[in-house]
Parts: C-alpha cells; structure tokens; sequence
C-alpha cells in the first residue's frame, strides 16, 4: 500500500505550485517553480487515477449489500483488485527520488581493453553505435577526441552527446564490452575475444564543479596520431593534469582554445562523476545494484558475432539480432537497463 499522507503532501505541493505560478512568480523563480512543477505534474496524475480506483473499489464493494446492484459490483471488484497493484507499482517508481543528473548532457569515452588491434576495432564499432543512436534518438553527437590505429581503430574516443534525457538513457553502457569473433587478420579462422572500455559521464555544470586554477596544470604539445582526421601539425593539443587527483585530460582538435574548453568540460565531468560515486558507495555499502556498479572493471556485455547474439551479463537478458544493435538499435537493451535499475531502487527504498 502506498502511503496515503506522501501523496497528500505531494497533492498539496502541486497545488501550490500551480497557484503560485497562475498568480505570476517572481522572474528569479519562474525557471525553478515551473520545472518542479513539470515534474509533479505526471506524478499527480498517478495519484488521482490510484484514487479514484480505490474509491471505485469501496463504492463497488458497498453495492455488494444491495440485491439490485449486486451482480454489477461482483463484475466490477475483481477487475479494479486486478488494476490497483500495478498502479501501486507505478506510483511507488514515480515517487523515487530522480537522479539529478538524468536529464544532463553526457561525455562518452571508448577505450580499447584487452585484444590489441582487434580490441581496437572492435571500439570503433561501439562509437558507431552509439553515433547512430544518438541519430536516431535525435540527440546531437560531438566528436571530443579522436585517436585512430592505421587499420581505422580506435585508441581512444571522446564525445559529448545533448539531447532530452541523454544521461538517464546511457548511463547504464559504463563497464567493459566483450567481443567475441573471428578477426578479418585471423587466417585460421579461429575466434579471438577482446574487450573495449566505456564510460558515460553526466557533464557538469562550471558553478557545479569549481575548479581553481591552482589546482590544474596545463601543457600544450603537438598532435600525433597514426592518421585520421583530427591529426595537424601545429602546437595545438591540450593536456591538463588535475593536481590534487591526478587525473590527466587530453584534446587535441585543431583550434587550442576549443581544446582547452573541451578538455575542462571533460575534467568537470570527471570530477563530477567522482564525487556522484563516493555518494553512491557511501549509500550502496550493504548492497550490489542488479544492474551493477558500472564499475569501468566489471564486464557487463558480451557481443558474440559468430551467433549473433548479444548478452547482457547484468540482467541475463539476450538478443539475437547484433547487426541491429550494432546499427544503432539500442532501445531493446537501454529500456530493460532502466527497468532493472527501477526494481533495484523500489527495492531498496522498500526492502519488504
């Protein structure tokens, strides 16, 4: 049973926000007032619609001691008991607390894991699929960093995707993908497994994460690479070394002064996504989240080419259609992520 006086303090919350608004907020608080407000705004609705089941319920179970309307009430009280548990659900997952970050902007980083070039090659094709994703998604897709092997592999990826949603949609791709195949370079037709590294991090905002100049060191130095388009010959690539945690960031675009604002964007995110974990560990002492800690070390999927198959380790969920995946089709896994996570969460916030 949900708790009727959370959804009465919530009732009376939306209520205040909509008069306070209809009566013209001060210009301060219109932006703050109306996004809680859009907030609530599904989650009253959840509250009326539970509401009136109940009390159809009560009605319904009243007309029992009625002989005229006896029949009609003993249609109507299995079908409304079958309803309200899974309005029940639905209310318990719009009342958890949101993640602050959902509904920011996220930096991807691919790195290749164990397999040498064919780990490489096998990153590549992970930044394409989250390319064509975010395509498809119509989020926009930023190329931060691009740093290429001779055979068009990745040795490192940096990207930073905006859109509706980005974060809460992609948080879940952090860990290591396995690929298990048999590499074009591979003669004897024997199949190879290597890995890739990704990790999505919420991008911070510069009054979020202050970052003194005391605490950063920053290098410029020539770009190099095997190739690839984002290779010049001038002084241009930035490296800025965060003192107090060693973290190094690198970019190497063109233009010096992007690069400086890139590379500060990805440290922000960086530093951001630190102490989002600490908070996360602090709270999760006791527990392992079924979707996993999104821990870079632990491997969370597995892309086996010679059946096709895609596997995801966290929820035992399998898919038999990999090119689709690989071509940008996402949502099937992305959607059971969230699922999972929403159960972890329900679960922990109501361990009985």
């Amino acid at each position: 049973m949900v708790p009727l006086d959370k959804l009465d303090q919530i009732t009376r919350r939306f209520g205040f926000l909509e008069a306070k608004l209809s009566a013209g907020a001060a210009a301060p608080e219109i932006a703050a007032l109306s996004r809680e407000y859009s907030e609530l705004k599904p989650v009253v609705e959840e509250i009326a619609a539970y509401r009136q089941a109940l009390s159809d319920l009560d009605e319904a179970e009243t007309m029992l001691a009625d002989p005229e309307m006896r029949l009609l009430a003993e249609e109507e009280i299995p079908a409304l008991k079958a309803r309200i548990p899974a309005m029940e659900d639905r209310l318990r997952i719009a009342l958890l607390p949101k993640d602050a970050a959902d509904g920011r902007p996220a930096i991807i980083e691919i790195r290749p894991g164990t397999g040498g070039e064919e780990a490489a090659l096998f990153a590549g094709d992970l930044l394409r699929m989250y390319q064509r994703y975010a395509e498809s998604q119509g989020w926009s897709f930023e190329l931060l960093e691009l740093a290429e092997t001779e055979l068009g592999g990745v040795k490192e990826a940096m990207a930073r995707i905006v859109g509706e949603g980005v974060f809460a949609r992609l948080k879940f791709e952090s860990g290591v993908h396995r690929v298990q195949r048999v590499p074009e370079t591979e003669a004897g037709g024997r199949i190879h497994t290597s890995a890739a590294t990704v990790a999505v991090l919420p991008e911070a905002e510069e009054v979020e994460i202050d970052i003194p100049g005391t605490d950063i060191r920053i290098d410029t130095m020539r770009s190099s690479g095997a190739g690839g388009q984002h290779v010049n010959t001038t002084d241009s690539a930035v490296r800025i070394t965060h003192i107090p945690t060693g973290i190094v960031v690198t970019s190497s675009e063109k233009s010096q002064h992007q690069n400086r604002a890139n590379a500060m964007a990805v440290l922000r995110a960086r530093l951001y996504d630190l102490e989002r974990s600490k908070i996360d560990d602090a709270r999760a002492a006791d527990r392992k989240s079924q979707v996993g800690s999104g821990d870079r070390s632990e491997r969370i999927r597995t892309y086996n080419f010679p059946q096709g198959r895609l596997t995801d380790h966290r929820i035992n969920l399998t898919l038999h259609q990999l090119d689709s995946v690989l071509g940008g089709e996402l949502d099937e896994v992305v959607e059971a992520l969230r699922a999972a996570g929403l159960q972890e969460r329900m679960h922990a916030e109501d361990p009985e």
